[in-house]
């Protein structure tokens, strides 16, 4: 790998400065504030018990998630979204890829009738902000579930994680893979890319685009080698957060 440097300093291989904030709220059954660098990501579980009428009787959960930018989470504000009276399709699209991520890693009928939704409210956008809410929404699912076992409504030996989840960014630019893109990366990146890989290693989604040059199997490859090196480091930082003692 070069050692280049980019713009803030970083390898190509190098995260930017992660940290994640357990048990932000006091209201929450769930909680974490995760940055990545600039970007940081508010990730809010609240647990109920019972499932919507669609599942009732099946002896199974659900997790669902909610993904939204504060008005002035960008350089310029926006207007919200409820006030527009519609929910674009970015928005849909990135919630319904937070919640499929974080139910690949979690047994539903381990769950039971209960039914956990995360909200992820991005309070700083600076790249990457979709896969920042991922990595923090299972740190957030994790308590609220512990919530639930403490509450009585998961059975004490019930295991509903069955492995941790993670997500970063890759991309290349000037033909070469970088990881975790910063906006200004991002933006002129020839070919962008989003992981989401479970703790074992397993890929649950990828999202790719040439935005210039198509590249090839060879830069898919190290491209794929990156995104594992960065969700490696990302669970050992969400095993360490939920290793201290839960708020």
């Amino acid at each position: 790998m070069s050692e280049e440097r980019r713009a803030d300093g970083r390898t190509p291989n190098e995260l930017r400065t992660v940290t994640i904030e357990r048990g932000w709220s006091d209201q929450a059954e769930g909680s974490a504030l995760v940055s990545f660098g600039r970007t940081k990501v508010l990730c809010l579980a609240s647990f109920t018990n019972g499932v919507p009428r669609w599942m009732m009787g099946k002896g199974k959960g659900w997790v669902t998630a909610e993904y939204a930018m504060i008005p002035r989470s960008t350089n310029d504000r926006m207007d919200r979204e409820s006030v527009k009276g519609k929910i674009g399709g970015r928005t849909h699209e990135i919630s319904r890829l937070i919640g499929r991520s974080l139910r690949a890693v979690v047994s539903t009928k381990e769950l039971g009738e209960n039914t956990i939704v995360i909200d992820c409210d991005v309070l700083q956008a600076d790249g990457g902000t979709r896969t920042a809410a991922i990595t923090g929404a299972y740190v957030a699912l994790v308590d609220a579930i512990e919530w639930g076992r403490d509450k009585g409504f998961i059975g004490k030996r019930a295991t509903p994680i069955i492995d941790s989840i993670a997500a970063v960014s890759v991309g290349i630019i000037d033909g070469i893979p970088l990881l975790d893109l910063e906006y200004t990366e991002d933006s002129r990146a020839e070919t962008d890319m989003n992981v989401v890989v479970t703790g074992r290693g397993l890929f649950v989604e990828v999202q790719g685009t040439a935005e210039g040059a198509p590249f090839d199997r060879n830069e898919l490859n190290a491209l794929l080698d990156l995104a594992l090196e960065g969700t490696t480091t990302l669970a050992e930082i969400q095993r360490s957060t939920l290793a201290s003692e839960r708020p």
